[in-house]
């Protein structure tokens, strides 16, 4: 399996996804939805770390607060690029980001319970 979160690729990955959206709104003046964001992003990669040091039942737990906040910051990128605050050219990578880690963490999540 793992020793820590820290080797998980899904946590590495999400960790580098709140660096993406942090360097996406690095100038934006909408601070409430930049705030939202950026929170969402970062709640993916804690709660990976945070449930991985758990029980396989509460691990399970936090990847569903995990695969939550991913499909929220997915929906907020969706509206930041439709009322403008920043493109869908550099929404695109994000969002297709979201989406690989919403599958993997969906793998991870499968993969505790085959292992019970």
């Amino acid at each position: 399996m793992y020793q820590s979160f820290e080797e998980l690729e899904v946590w590495k990955r999400s960790c580098n996804l709140a660096v993406g959206v942090y360097k996406l709104l690095r100038e934006c003046r909408d601070y409430g939805l930049r705030d939202q964001m950026q929170r969402a992003a970062v709640s993916i990669a804690s709660n990976i770390a945070e449930g991985s040091e758990r029980s396989p039942k509460e691990f399970a737990r936090f990847l569903d607060f995990a695969h939550g906040s991913v499909d929220e910051l997915r929906t907020q990128l969706y509206i930041a690029a439709r009322i403008e605050l920043v493109t869908q050219d550099d929404t695109r990578p994000l969002v297709n980001e979201t989406k690989e880690i919403s599958r993997m963490l969906f793998g991870l999540k499968k993969s505790l319970k085959t292992e019970n």
